[in-house]
């Protein structure tokens, strides 16, 4: 009755209908109909937007000065981490296995590409098995992909440990705390993980992780793909013809 003795309401009048519960706790949430994945994909066709062009017959005689040039301008373009890239190898039984990585270095002059990663991984223990791999990144800001296969060697540990020495200080604790890909019981063990080896960094600021290999995949095939909102792709692939390190390579274009 706290409304009639405020006035808001006489003796005998009705009430008005209570309106709808301004709360939104209160209201029921409002999901729209699920759509299939070929619709949600229907909608955002890929590469619908201005793109750069990419004149084929004016590309370098070797690939590692045009992927250092094509990397320097999705910097410029603003690309999110354009130096993510996808690792493939393949593991003991030959299954394919793939993921993303920093790429840390180009020797452009031997056509190198240089990253890093645990021995005792499962990406390291396959490149121990199987020294090959493959290298893929792609830019979508500017519809660019480079797709790199070729052999892969392990450097000298005193080059892992400068290496190591110009990671943050974050990645550095994140190796110290290693067992990569190991099952783990809970993120509160991994945070007293990372506590003990945030510890032993502080008091060892030179400490390397146990295992930390640095890796070049010298290319033995190299292609640069420029996307088209027309589908007029142009892909140049290069392939090596000398040895590894030397500037001996063809040109061939490839259809879309």
């Amino acid at each position: 009755m706290a409304a009639e003795e405020e006035g808001l309401t006489g003796p005998g009048e009705a009430r008005p209908a209570p309106g709808p519960d301004p709360r939104p706790e209160s209201r029921p949430e409002h999901r729209p109909e699920p759509r299939s994945v070929p619709e949600l994909l229907l909608g955002r066709p890929p590469m619908a937007r201005p793109l750069p062009t990419f004149d084929a017959e004016a590309a370098p005689a070797e690939p590692g000065p045009l992927f250092v040039d094509w990397l320097a301008t999705a910097l410029d373009a603003g690309v999110p981490d354009p130096q993510v890239v996808t690792l493939s190898t393949v593991d003991a039984d030959g299954v394919p296995d793939a993921r993303v990585l920093v790429l840390r270095d180009v020797d452009a002059a031997g056509t190198g590409w240089v990253f890093s990663a645990a021995a005792d991984s499962p990406k390291g223990r396959q490149l121990a098995d199987h020294p090959a791999a493959a290298l893929t990144v792609y830019w979508p800001q500017l519809g660019r992909q480079v797709r790199v296969r070729g052999t892969v060697e392990r450097a000298a540990d005193l080059v892992a440990a400068a290496e190591f020495a110009t990671r943050s200080p974050a990645a550095r604790v994140g190796a110290l705390v290693g067992r990569q890909s190991e099952p783990l019981a809970s993120l509160e063990e991994y945070d007293e993980a990372v506590a003990v080896a945030r510890r032993r960094l502080e008091a060892t600021p030179d400490a390397v992780a146990a295992g930390h290999a640095v890796y070049t995949l010298w290319a033995h095939e190299v292609e640069f793909w420029q996307g088209d909102a027309q589908r007029r792709h142009v892909r140049l692939r290069y392939t090596r013809t000398g040895p590894v390190r030397t500037p001996e390579w063809s040109r061939t274009l490839l259809w879309p």
